[in-house]
């Protein structure tokens, strides 16, 4: 009977400090969850970015024709999206340049530089290129017709439009100055990979810019780059060269996308590196910049299906993925108007 009560009675005091060690575990675990709350920064209140008015920008793009530089499309897109930019309020500037191309070309293009809040000190650069390029070389049937360039080139311009109008209809404006530059002649470049020209002829706009910036020792915070963020099913991994030149800048971008729900789009996954706009303003203007571009990890077939062909038209744009990267620029220029970085 005596090891009766001693089991019973040891059974007891397990019981007891199992159910202590239980309301222990449990306080200590909504400690720990309220600590990683309070710790993890707050969501900054952002204003709704309208993906069909974006959708609408793309297709008044597309609507032109191809802007392939020297063409008639070409002169009246740029036109419009100055116009566009005015209207809402921005400070607009125009740089004429010429470049020669690979085949002996010369190019009369112009980048369009908008600015918003142009005396704050700190500034956030967003850029996309607004030419299409010249020659469909990865069609399979039709490789001399221009590229219409929904998603390669529209598709960037209109979600910067889009935060363009987002930004002029806010009461109260973000403390923060924001530049959008539309980069021209990005797309001619080569029909075969060659080391003739730097950056194999492409990024003609950036590298002019870079190194004549429309405003002397012009400088930002940061810059993100747009380039193919229009189409259904977009992924966007960790671009390489981004990784490489402005670290910080992805963690930032993707935890944002992330926060707002939209991880599926933003790829927790480093991708390949790409010869693009930002580039030469992380080397040449030193300003940390990154690159949102779709691609996937897939050696074949890096970019989306109908990269530099006459089928990158206005049925693959969806105005899902517009909303996604729109979204996602729309609040992380209002964390960093607070100082609230994610």
């Amino acid at each position: 009977m005596q090891y009766i009560f001693k089991g019973l009675y040891s059974k007891q005091i397990y019981f007891v400090l199992s159910l202590a060690f239980l309301i222990y575990g449990c306080n200590s675990k909504d400690r720990s969850e309220q600590t990683s709350e309070q710790a993890a920064p707050k969501l900054v209140k952002s204003p709704e970015f309208n993906a069909d008015s974006a959708f609408n920008f793309v297709k008044k793009q597309v609507e032109f024709g191809p802007r392939v530089p020297n063409s008639a499309p070409h002169k009246v897109c740029g036109d419009y999206l100055i116009s566009t930019l005015k209207k809402y309020g921005w400070q607009v500037i125009e740089q004429p340049f010429k470049d020669t191309t690979f085949d002996g070309t010369i190019l009369n293009a112009r980048n369009i530089i908008g600015s918003f809040n142009p005396a704050a000190a700190k500034r956030i650069l967003l850029t996309a290129h607004w030419d299409s390029r010249p020659f469909s070389d990865q069609d399979s049937l039709v490789k001399n017709k221009p590229v219409i360039a929904a998603n390669d080139g529209a598709s960037g311009v209109g979600i910067l439009l889009e935060v363009a109008r987002t930004l002029s209809l806010q009461a109260s404006k973000p403390d923060i100055g924001v530049d959008i530059i539309f980069f021209d002649a990005e797309d001619w470049g080569t029909t075969e990979q060659t080391t003739e020209m730097l950056h194999s002829g492409f990024c003609l706009g950036s590298q002019y810019w870079a190194a004549n910036k429309h405003i002397p020792n012009y400088t930002a915070y940061f810059g993100i780059n747009l380039d193919m963020v229009g189409a259904k099913g977009a992924t966007f991994l960790k671009e390489g060269n981004s990784v490489q030149m402005a670290e910080d800048v992805v963690r930032e971008v993707w935890a944002t996308a992330s926060r707002i729900g939209y991880n599926n789009y933003f790829i927790d996954e480093r991708g390949g590196a790409i010869t693009d706009d930002h580039v030469p303003v992380n080397q040449i203007a030193r300003i940390p910049m990154i690159d949102i571009i779709h691609t996937k990890n897939n050696l074949t077939h890096t970019f989306f299906d109908q990269w530099h062909t006459t089928d990158d038209t206005m049925e693959h744009i969806d105005p899902k993925t517009l909303k996604a990267v729109g979204q996602t620029l729309i609040q992380v220029l209002y964390q960093e108007a607070e100082g609230v970085a994610l």
